[in-house]
């Protein structure tokens, strides 16, 4: 970011966007924006709450199983896809429909097919990420080498060896970008999981908040979300960017 051809640090934007929302919420135009400041300091008030803990535990469990499973359904089936030509022609049109639909509409078909438990919070997360993880994996295993192929077949190469030698290190800098976005729609999964399915975990916070107008217990808890998504999200767009020379090997 550069202001009058300064260079300033990379978080400086978040911080003018703080200082507008502590002036927003000190003028009181709408009591929906507190002051940043209340909003921090209930905060540190919220987090050493038993509520606030097994709401994070909740949520945590539901998002890394959702990933977990998107993750390794998003890579098999994306590089099925890349590799077989018929596997690809069938599935393309179901992965654009799904990743392209209102998929907040299939909740209440998963609800009567799994219950109002955690189950369907968990496919409900998996199914916000696992499309865009197909669809990058099949794009890296299609840019791959067919030089590199062709010799691991010559070399006697099983399929699972050369999923694990070939097509996952070469198409490796795309699934960490499908995984990345991937991650990000699945935190949007989990929550409405949670506020639609079965209200548990932030979902039941952010309900119990909003109904009782504690704009500064929603604001934090928002936040401490927020936070999370981003921190894994850079982490991962580190280690994309670690890996992204294997994109020249291909």
């Amino acid at each position: 970011m550069y202001l009058f051809g300064y260079r300033l640090p990379g978080m400086s934007s978040l911080l003018l966007w703080g200082a507008l929302w502590e002036l927003v919420g000190q003028a009181k135009i709408t009591f929906f924006i507190p002051p940043l400041s209340k909003v921090l300091s209930t905060l540190y008030e919220v987090l050493g709450t038993s509520a606030f803990q097994n709401a994070l535990k909740e949520t945590a469990y539901a998002f890394c199983f959702g990933v977990f499973y998107a993750v390794v359904i998003g890579i098999t089936v994306g590089v099925l896809m890349g590799k077989n030509r018929l596997i690809d022609e069938l599935l393309l049109p179901w992965v654009n429909v799904f990743l392209s639909a209102p998929l907040t509409a299939l909740v209440p078909v998963l609800m009567v097919l799994f219950g109002f438990g955690m189950k369907s919070i968990i496919i409900t997360t998996s199914l916000f990420a696992v499309w865009i993880i197909i669809l990058n994996t099949r794009a890296g295993v299609k840019q791959i080498n067919r030089s590199l192929v062709e010799m691991a077949t010559s070399f006697g190469a099983t399929p699972i060896k050369a999923f694990l030698k070939i097509y996952f290190w070469a198409a490796l800098p795309e699934i960490l970008g499908g995984v990345r976005i991937g991650i990000i729609r699945a935190v949007k999964g989990v929550i409405i999981g949670q506020l639609l399915i079965s209200i548990v975990g932030f979902g039941a916070l952010f309900e119990l908040y909003s109904a009782n107008f504690l704009m500064s217990h929603f604001w934090a808890v928002l936040i401490v979300l927020f936070a999370l998504a981003f921190s894994i999200s850079e982490f991962l767009a580190y280690l994309e960017r670690r890996v992204s020379y294997y994109a020249t090997k291909r």
